[in-house]
């Protein structure tokens, strides 16, 4: 028996040294692994042209410089999410070109370069002519207040989830169309939204939640736009809805997703009733579709 005891202390003094032995090892091992502070996911990993970009930087809560996301020479404004990792939404359009771009992720000491391939697209050709009130220029006025609108960039997000479908009716023109006017190529334009067919006086409703931040009407100058109300989502994201007939909104005031804002109409260039909803990141026009298919956190 008193043999039988001294061989199990002697064992069990062999386990005690062996686990000291592999937690010094482990211990070794994990100071030898350095600590990745900055983890980077991009959204989608395969993007074309006319996507917006998400890219999501989680950083080590340690670090308490805000992470810088660039892509070319444009650096992009990072918001904190409700998960605590920061994101930047980086815009494409049908005038880029196509291949690999080199997006830029600063976090503190640390750096990473995603080198991500952007494919091309095929965008159809339209024949437009325009004559009369729908062949008038834009007036100085009208261009300086569309121009403020679209580089809105309010630190608050306003939306949340998809995109909602502004009309009801069919969709007479896509994101991205290029055109020829009155038989002239328009060489650095892209149709900058979608066309809805909606009947003359049809509700036009907020695609998402935010704030009426413009609104403008033929009476005071808007010759192209017509009848517009702008609505900023926030964080960069805007989205302006063109040639109404009515307007059931005013600047400064906060709207839903689905709320009537106004109706189908042809006002300014257009060459019938439509609505014409553009959506704009940082400025750029991106393609609609994404944002109501899957939206952006």
């Amino acid at each position: 028996m008193a043999v039988a005891v001294l061989w199990v202390q002697r064992q069990r003094a062999n386990w005690v040294r062996i686990s000291l032995a592999l937690g010094i090892v482990a211990a070794l091992v994990t100071l030898a692994v350095p600590v990745r502070a900055v983890q980077v996911r991009l959204s989608p990993s395969n993007p074309q042209l006319g996507d917006t970009l998400s890219v999501i930087v989680q950083q080590d809560p340690t670090l308490s410089r805000t992470p810088t996301v660039k892509m070319g020479q444009k650096t992009y404004p990072t918001f904190v999410t409700s998960s605590g990792a920061f994101r930047a939404l980086l815009p494409t359009s049908p005038l880029d070109q196509p291949g690999t771009v080199q997006i830029q992720v600063q976090g503190g000491s640390e750096s990473k370069t995603l080198s991500v391939p952007l494919r091309s697209r095929s965008f159809p050709t339209q024949r437009i002519r325009l004559s009369g009130a729908a062949g008038a220029k834009a007036t100085q006025h009208e261009l300086d207040r569309v121009a403020a609108f679209k580089n809105l960039e309010t630190p608050e997000k306003y939306w949340n989830g998809p995109f909602v479908k502004p009309n009801s009716g069919r969709i007479s023109a896509g994101y991205g169309i290029r055109r020829y006017y009155n038989g002239v190529f328009a060489k650095d334009y892209y149709h900058r939204g979608v066309d809805y067919a909606g009947g003359m006086g049809s509700p036009v409703v907020a695609p998402a939640a935010g704030r009426v931040a413009l609104v403008g009407r033929v009476s005071e100058g808007f010759r192209v736009h017509g009848n517009v109300v702008g609505i900023d989502h926030g964080q960069g994201v805007t989205s302006i809805m063109m040639h109404l007939s009515r307007i059931d909104v005013r600047e400064g005031q906060l709207v839903k997703p689905g709320q009537r804002i106004g109706a189908v109409g042809s006002t300014g260039a257009s060459t019938g009733p439509h609505l014409h909803w553009g959506l704009y990141v940082h400025g750029i026009s991106v393609d609609p579709v994404p944002w109501r298919e899957r939206g952006f956190e």
